[in-house]
């Protein structure tokens, strides 16, 4: 399915009060290019702040290229944007001018369904994303590779002072996806045996929160060469390549956990062997192909497959405050917003240690 350009009798940057710059992708290419939009004005119950740091999620890439079908062009990716307030709402009470602030995957949502009320704004069936959604008021929503932005207060995230900017910002998509399915699935609890497949951007925060947590930790990859940075980088406990039946084998029914961050297709059955009885897998990944999944040795071992998707809100404090308190933060290379085509291109190519940052603060200027 093609992706869809906007069709407007009024230039983005006129549509709103408050001039904004920013890169666009304009067409299914992905390219990413300056980009003159407006943002609404500061209501009642907004926060504006100006962005100083915005991650490169995969996401975006999958957005800008179209590769889901949704894409609306012009389209300004970026779901993990931090930045220091300017402006508040007259009914704004959780910030002021001056605080440190973030917004992750989303903007919106009912805020009357179950899954809102019960702190579950993930999985409302109407939550507008940061980007390429259609907010309230009918507008698209664009996001943080720009330099300003406004959000409705509960949806922006205070984030720590002792935490740095550019490594929180990670934390806001990246960072939530893991955290969250380790704490629902009970997989938080010091002593437990922890594994997780994939070294990526979701796989090191992931090792970083269940260490963080007590467990004993397991990296499982294809790649025997990340094992000193899995072990000694980042602190698990124990590597394990894929593709080695004895060393999978040889691992068999020893992990009460595992959280699985691979995007691409991978066989699953042999992860699901490493789980002991009445052991766990969570895909956080999302692969474009069906995985295969037999039952057997679902019924056999009581062993359940589930899935988890961000955080509420809520949830996503908490983490940032648990993150906090422990020092996990994400391991980054940050880089100027012109370079922001190069990174698309080395993410393609898993060339990246493991999140990028753009520093918008620093790089993106109104003259661009």
């Amino acid at each position: 399915m093609a992706g869809s350009t906007t069709e407007k009798t009024v230039a983005p940057e006129d549509e709103f009060p408050r001039k904004t710059i920013g890169w666009a992708a304009r067409d299914e290419s992905g390219v990413l290019s300056p980009f003159k939009f407006s943002r609404r004005a500061t209501g009642e119950q907004d926060v504006t702040f100006k962005i100083l740091y915005c991650g490169i999620c995969h996401s975006d890439l999958h957005f800008i290229k179209n590769e889901w079908g949704n894409a609306v062009y012009p389209a300004i990716p970026g779901h993990e944007l931090v930045g220091i307030v300017t402006e508040v709402g007259k009914k704004v009470q959780s910030f002021k001018v001056g605080d440190r602030v973030g917004v992750g995957c989303m903007v919106g949502s009912c805020r009357t369904c179950d899954n809102c009320v019960n702190d579950l704004e993930n999985y409302c069936p109407n939550f507008i994303l940061t980007y390429g959604s259609t907010y309230y008021d009918g507008s698209i929503t664009y996001g943080g590779y720009s330099d300003i932005f406004v959000v409705e207060e509960h949806f922006a995230i205070k984030i720590p002072e002792n935490i740095p900017l550019d490594a929180a910002a990670p934390l806001l998509c990246a960072g939530i996806t893991v955290y969250s399915p380790l704490k629902y699935y009970g997989l938080d609890q010091p002593g437990l045996s922890v594994g997780v497949v994939g070294l990526g951007g979701l796989g090191h925060l992931a090792v970083k929160f269940a260490k963080a947590f007590g467990a004993k930790v397991t990296v499982i990859s294809t790649s025997p060469s990340k094992k000193e940075e899995a072990i000694k980088n980042l602190g698990a406990d124990s590597f394990l390549v894929s593709r080695d039946p004895e060393q999978m084998q040889a691992a068999t029914g020893t992990l009460d956990g595992i959280i699985d961050t691979v995007s691409a297709f991978h066989p699953i059955l042999p992860i699901i062997n490493l789980l002991k009885t009445n052991g766990k897998l969570v895909m956080v990944g999302a692969p474009e192909k069906p995985l295969e999944l037999m039952t057997l040795p679902l019924i056999l071992g009581r062993k359940l497959v589930g899935g988890s998707g961000i955080g509420g809100i809520k949830e996503t404090q908490e983490m940032f405050d648990f993150a906090a308190k422990n020092g996990v933060v994400a391991d980054i290379e940050v880089i100027p917003i012109d370079y922001v085509n190069t990174a698309m291109e080395r993410i393609l190519k898993s060339d990246v240690r493991y999140r990028f940052v753009i520093d918008i603060g620093n790089t993106l200027k109104a003259d661009a």
